[in-house]
Order: C-alpha cells, then sequence, then structure tokens
C-alpha cells in the first residue's frame, strides 16, 4: 500500500510537493544529476550577472566621487599638500593656514611676529588733569584723566623719549607713563605742534627700572610715502585705557583730509579699529615699523572701520624737532606764573578761511607797561608760536605759559598785518607777573 500511494501522492500531484515540503519541514527527494547541472548553470549565470553590474555600479559610482571631490578640494591627500603649499607660499607675508572646517580651510593674517617686535616700543599713557568750572560765582575745579596712547622713538643721555598726539597730552597736570611690563613713571612735556597734533615727551632715565629698560625698545620708523592701498596694517595703542591692545587691517585710502579736522594733516586712512586711548599709539606694517601715528576717527552709527594716522614721513621732521627741545619740567607755581598783558580772540580753522586770517591767537587789546606792550606787540598780530611751538588757541597759549616763570625770555612768532598782508616776525619776549601789572 505504501508503495502505490507514494507515486500517486508525491510524482502525479507535483503541485502539492510545496505543501509536503512545508508539513514534514525537511528535503524534497534527491533530482537527479542533469537538471541538477542545469540549475547550478543557470545560478552561476545569474551570480556573474548581478556581479557584473554591481562592479559597474562601484566603479561608476566611485568615479563620480572622485570627481566631485577633486573640484570640491576635499580629497584629504591634496587639502594637506595645499595646505603646505599655503603655508610654504606665505611664509614671508604674513598669511598663514589656521585650521580645517568642514573640510574648508580657513586662512586668517598672522601678525604675531610683527606684534612681537613692535609691542615693547608701545606705551600707555595718562593725562591728569583739572576741569574748572563756574557755578552761581564759585569756582569749582574737578580732577580728571584722559588715557591715550604713544611710542618710543628714542633717548638721549638722560631721557626716554616718546611721541604721542598732542591732544592726549593737552591741559596735562600730570603726565603717567606705562610700559609693556606694567611699569610706571612720570613724564614731562619736551615740546609739541597742535596744528600738526604731534607731541614729544621725556621720561627721565633715572625713573626707568633697569627690567623695563630690557624689556622696552625705540620703534624703528618706515616710510609712509611707500604704502600702497591695500596692504596689511597693525594698530597698537591703549583702548579705552585697558592696555595695549592690537587690531588689524589694510591701508584703506592715503592722503585723506578730514573736513574740520583742522591740523593741516593728510592722513592714513585704515580699517584697523582705532578707538578712544588709541590716539597717539602706533599703525605699523607687516615689516614692524611705524607708518603712522593713530589720530582721529569718525565715529557715530553708521561708520564703521575708518580710522586716521598720522603719515610717519610727514611727521618725523617735526619729531625729530620737538625731541631737541628743553624739557619743560614741572609747572610753575601760582606765586611764579608768567603773565604777558594781551586779550586775545582765537582764530579758528573756520574764522581763518573765511576772513583769510592766519590760524592762531589775535591780539585784541595790548594792556600798558607789561610784557606784551615793551616787546612792541600791537593790536591786530596775531600769536601763532610760543617758544618754537605751534599756537592755536587762547587756552592754549595759557597752557604752555603755565611751565614757565616770570622774568624768564622766550621767543614769539606772530603773524603782522602789512600793506602786502600778513609776514611773519619773531619777537624776543621777558615774561612779566601779573602782580607787575597791576602796578
Amino acid at each position: 500500500m505504501y508503495g502505490n500511494n507514494y507515486p500517486n501522492d508525491y510524482g502525479s500531484h507535483g503541485n502539492q510537493t510545496q505543501g509536503v515540503y512545508s508539513a514534514y519541514q525537511s528535503a524534497p527527494p534527491t533530482e537527479t544529476e542533469p537538471a541538477k547541472k542545469k540549475k547550478e548553470h543557470k545560478l552561476l549565470k545569474k551570480l556573474a550577472i548581478a556581479g557584473g553590474l554591481g562592479l559597474c555600479f562601484g566603479l561608476f559610482a566611485g568615479a563620480g566621487f572622485y570627481g566631485v571631490q577633486s573640484v570640491t578640494g576635499m580629497i584629504s591627500g591634496d587639502t594637506k599638500k595645499a595646505s603646505v603649499s599655503t603655508q610654504a607660499s606665505a611664509q614671508n607675508t604674513g598669511i598663514s593656514s589656521v585650521g580645517n572646517v568642514n573640510n574648508i580651510t580657513a586662512v586668517t593674517t598672522d601678525v604675531t611676529s610683527v606684534v612681537e617686535r613692535t609691542m615693547p616700543s608701545v606705551v600707555s599713557i595718562t593725562n591728569e588733569f583739572t576741569e574748572q568750572a563756574n557755578f552761581f560765582g564759585q569756582k569749582i575745579e574737578n580732577s580728571n584723566q584722559a588715557s591715550g596712547s604713544g611710542i618710543i622713538v628714542g633717548e638721549n643721555e638722560t631721557e626716554l623719549l616718546v611721541v604721542t598726539n598732542q591732544h592726549v597730552i593737552a591741559n596735562a597736570d600730570a603726565l603717567l607713563v606705562q610700559f609693556i611690563d606694567g611699569e610706571q613713571a612720570q613724564a614731562q612735556v619736551k615740546g609739541y605742534d597742535s596744528e600738526k597734533d604731534l607731541a614729544v615727551i621725556a621720561v627721565p632715565l633715572d625713573k626707568v627700572a633697569d627690567s623695563t629698560r630690557a624689556a622696552i625698545s625705540v620703534a624703528t620708523l618706515g616710510d609712509s610715502d611707500a604704502l600702497t592701498v591695500g596692504e596689511p596694517a597693525v594698530a597698537i595703542g591703549n583702548a579705552l585705557g585697558y592696555g595695549p591692545s592690537v587690531t588689524t587691517g589694510v591701508i584703506s585710502a592715503l592722503d585723506r583730509e578730514i573736513e574740520g579736522n583742522g591740523n593741516g594733516n593728510k592722513l592714513i586712512q585704515t580699517d584697523a579699529s582705532i578707538n578712544p586711548g588709541n590716539s597717539g599709539g602706533g599703525l605699523f606694517n607687516m615689516n614692524g615699523e611705524v607708518i603712522g601715528i593713530n589720530s582721529n576717527k569718525i565715529g557715530g552709527t553708521f561708520v564703521e572701520g575708518m580710522g586716521y594716522a598720522i603719515p610717519i614721513s610727514s611727521a618725523r621732521p617735526i619729531i625729530e624737532d620737538l625731541m631737541s627741545k628743553t624739557t619743560k619740567g614741572e609747572k610753575v607755581s601760582d606765586a611764579e606764573k608768567s603773565y604777558l598783558g594781551i586779550s586775545g580772540v582765537n582764530v579758528t580753522e573756520e574764522v581763518s578761511q573765511m576772513y583769510g586770517l592766519p590760524k592762531g591767537v589775535y591780539v585784541g587789546q595790548v594792556y600798558e607797561g607789561t610784557a606784551a606792550e615793551k616787546a612792541g606787540l600791537v593790536r591786530g598780530d596775531i600769536i601763532t608760536k610760543f617758544d618754537g611751538s605751534s599756537v592755536s588757541s587762547r587756552e592754549e597759549l595759557q597752557s604752555m605759559m603755565s611751565y614757565y616763570a616770570a622774568g624768564t625770555e622766550v621767543e614769539i612768532t606772530i603773524q603782522q598785518g602789512t600793506p602786502g598782508g600778513y609776514q611773519e616776525k619773531k619777537i624776543k619776549i621777558v615774561l612779566g607777573s601779573r602782580a607787575e601789572a597791576d602796578q
């Protein structure tokens, strides 16, 4: 019975083969050798076709990825080569690779070597001054401080010499210089030119510690006439009175004249940040040379990146002249104060342009028996210099005279009216005292 049923159950009802296989969970009966070889041949053929397709896909995909990476520069080996090449070519320009963000190489200007060479020559300056005000006839004085910067430009047998802006030291009762190592010393005015906004102050060498002298350096003055627009620039100064700080940018423009500037300078424009306190500090090139003295900034909501510096080539002869002047020392006491004996009116830039007058102090009246009368000053003269330093206002003239005791002989420069126009004249004058004028 078993034999008769097997062919009928398995062979005759071939469509039930899967049902039998599933029910028993075992292999079906063994196939004949020809059928087995035929199936193996079909399987190998399918595997060969699949393998070929996979190989082709891999080749095309690899080529595609390689092409994309080559175009975008994202192949690691090429990126490394590009970075090395960039660094090698940038060693003399201050440009170097600083990192890789999302496989994109970042490039920046490296000024560390410039700062290392120049920072020791930059100082911070604190101007201690007194403000006076009158309230209902009462004279009130307030002590204040202002911050600025300076550049060490030389020394003589007894002094360390620092250049800065005139407006940094204006009306100073005392000047304090801080060096790169944090040490401080008192300084005195040597000379200034208010028209060019330049000044030189002196620090006695015996007030500078040996360790500080080892830390500081004298700046190297460059050639601002050789500048080109677009070249890098570094500004260093005492921004906001916090101490020396560094900002970078480029030379934005040359020979800029600022309306209302009034100092007669054609300035260097830069986008290196110049903030309050930077005045008097240095603008340096990539060789570490001073190319400008930071002086001005246009401020306001709608202005960004417009700082100005006095070109060093035009400032150099003025600086050299100021360095040769006699140091003023401390201001004289009230009892020793000198007196000129005039009433004056400021000839501002606006007045000068409107009426064709030289800038300075217009002599409105000369009082009898005073030093001015004895020296030959007359109404209408315009005082333009006092002891070699330019004068732009009555307040500035009074500040200059505060260093000179009564009885001191000085030279003043005036512009005197003639039928042919104003002519310069130099006059020797022995400064008097208020007590003598009142007699």
